[in-house]
């Protein structure tokens, strides 16, 4: 369902938008990236574009974040794209039924031997602005926004 949004001096606008809820899974984020990249795609951005690669490791690293640590048990996450061609922009928002889980301010530092913790690191290189919102009634949103004109090469 498209969503508005106002640009200056222009007023409100429909943006094309992917709205899905996925199982709290392993599974269920291995098929919300995919469906990610399908719409892209549909979008006129093929999977081995850039923008497609990097909207792709996005969702996968908020969707990732999540089944781990935001899962309730019995309760779904939600995927949103919604692409905004003329700002140049393609947020992606990921929702889950976590609310006492709170992201922190910047990405968390991992030694290099860690196993974890870098995938919010890679969401702040390779989106333009990235954070969270709590979700009514319950719950929280990680959102990104990554430029069409992105590219993977960090």
């Amino acid at each position: 369902m498209p969503t508005g949004t106002t640009t200056p001096g222009y007023g409100p606008r429909e943006l094309p938008c992917f709205t899905e809820q996925f199982s709290s899974s392993p599974r269920g984020a291995q098929l919300a990236r995919r469906l990610a990249v399908r719409r892209m795609e549909e979008w006129g951005h093929p999977p081995t574009s850039d923008v497609s690669c990097t909207v792709a490791l996005v969702v996968g690293e908020l969707v990732a974040n999540a089944v781990r640590h935001g899962r309730v048990p019995g309760r779904t996450f939600g995927l949103r794209l919604a692409l905004d061609a003329p700002a140049g922009l393609v947020r992606v928002e990921v929702s889950d039924a976590a609310s006492e889980k709170r992201l922190p301010a910047a990405p968390p530092l991992s030694g290099p031997d860690g196993e974890s913790g870098r995938g919010l690191l890679l969401v702040d290189v390779l989106a333009v602005r990235w954070g969270s919102a709590p979700r009514r009634p319950l719950g929280k949103t990680v959102w990104a926004e990554v430029e069409l004109a992105a590219s993977t090469s960090v």
